[in-house]
């Protein structure tokens, strides 16, 4: 099982002049392979005879001439470029297989990372040994036991990070508390209801801190490019941009390991985020919530705890449905939060029903199921789930 564990770095300036070199390395690598991709595919589509790019004959290539034309990839890791280029296939990989868009150049200030295979680093205590560089310490140890696969270095504003990731023999967790099971409905209002009447209240960092993000918005744009103080004002940007992502990951941990201790199995509708996010009343406050990073954590947490994550379908009419009777309304407005069923006469909260209702979905499908998927409103996964993440923060006890 892979793990990964973000630790943030504390190097001096000369350690992070290097950590901005390699980032710069490997950035221009990956640009710099995606455009002789593009060239010779179509060349190929020009001559059907002449070989097609491959992730392996760019690096291939990229050895032979970085020492004549690119003299300065050698004062890094040997890594940065490399892995860069690997990264690339894959990518590609993915968008051929319809699992992701199509490769963009990376860009300098957002794209700022550079990769190292487990054989080209170490980790003592809380300080880890980068080639050409040597040891830089980290704020706290490397948290899972196991083989180390990669280490990936990333800057976030004026931070750097080291996301670790490690191959574990079992769990890094306990299981799971009890061998229940609970739906989960996302919403705006409320960031998630569960069927036993929870209400978990979404962080809304982007709603809270919206005001002093315009601010400095308008003060980088009446900045003049290229001065030092455009470079001031973006790295202000930058800081607060970081702040609301650590508020809403922060809190979607919370959640997403209350849930997945207590509980066995966790039913959660198969929501489509980017088409939501095509709503241009609602686009912001979705987005703040993080509806699917809050699923990617409970779907690894789930496996870590040897429960399981049960996606129901998104045309399920969860909210219409009622979880006493099966009575299913013809229609109910965004605006209802309360009906009354006309079959039972039961009084149903909307958020908690659909919960319910989530619930009972995921049970029967994993009841029928024997050993595979069964017949019922549940959506087959198909895509892998990527390697875990877990941030370094001490407010949440992973276990």
């Amino acid at each position: 099982m892979l793990a990964a564990h973000r630790i943030r770095l504390d190097p001096n300036n000369i350690q992070a002049t290097y950590l901005a070199r390699a980032a710069g390395t490997a950035r221009f690598a990956y640009n710099w392979a995606l455009s002789e991709w593009q060239k010779q595919y179509e060349a190929c589509k020009a001559d059907p005879t002449l070989t097609r790019p491959s992730e392996a004959a760019l690096r291939r290539l990229l050895n032979s001439i970085k020492r004549d034309q690119f003299p300065w990839m050698m004062e890094v890791t040997k890594n940065a470029p490399q892995m860069a280029i690997m990264q690339l296939g894959r990518a590609f990989e993915n968008f051929f297989a319809g699992h992701a868009r199509y490769p963009r150049f990376r860009r300098k200030g957002r794209d700022d990372r550079f990769t190292i295979s487990n054989d080209q680093f170490r980790i003592e205590g809380r300080q880890i040994c980068i080639p050409k560089l040597g040891w830089i310490r980290m704020w706290e140890a490397l948290r899972f036991a196991g083989r180390i696969v990669s280490a990936s270095v990333a800057r976030v504003a004026d931070h750097w990070y080291a996301s670790i990731t490690v191959d574990t023999s079992d769990a890094p967790v306990p299981s799971a508390d009890s061998q229940g099971s609970v739906g989960v409905d996302l919403g705006i209002k409320a960031l998630a209801t569960l069927s036993t009447g929870e209400t978990f209240q979404g962080p809304t960092a982007l709603r809270t801190l919206l005001t002093r993000l315009r601010r400095l918005s308008r003060a980088v744009s009446r900045k003049v490019k290229g001065s030092r103080n455009r470079v001031r004002a973006k790295l202000k940007l930058a800081r607060l941009h970081a702040r609301i992502a650590n508020i809403r990951r922060d809190s979607l941990h919370n959640l997403s390991t209350s849930i997945t201790r207590r509980f066995y199995t966790i039913g959660i509708e198969d929501l489509n985020v980017k088409g939501m996010l095509g709503n241009q009343h609602l686009a912001r406050a979705i987005a703040d919530m993080g509806f699917y990073e809050l699923r990617r954590q409970l779907e690894y947490k789930a496996t870590w705890r040897g429960g399981q994550v049960v996606l129901v379908d998104r045309w399920f009419p969860s909210s219409k449905l009622c979880s006493c009777c099966a009575y299913r309304l013809e229609s109910l407005g965004l605006d209802v939060r309360h009906w009354i069923c006309p079959g039972c006469g039961a009084s149903h909260d909307r958020d908690v029903n659909a919960a319910i209702n989530l619930r009972n979905a995921a049970v029967s499908s994993t009841a029928s199921a024997c050993g595979g998927e069964g017949p019922g409103p549940v959506r087959e996964r198909r895509v892998k789930p990527a390697p875990a993440k877990q941030e370094s923060n001490g407010k949440v006890n992973y276990g």
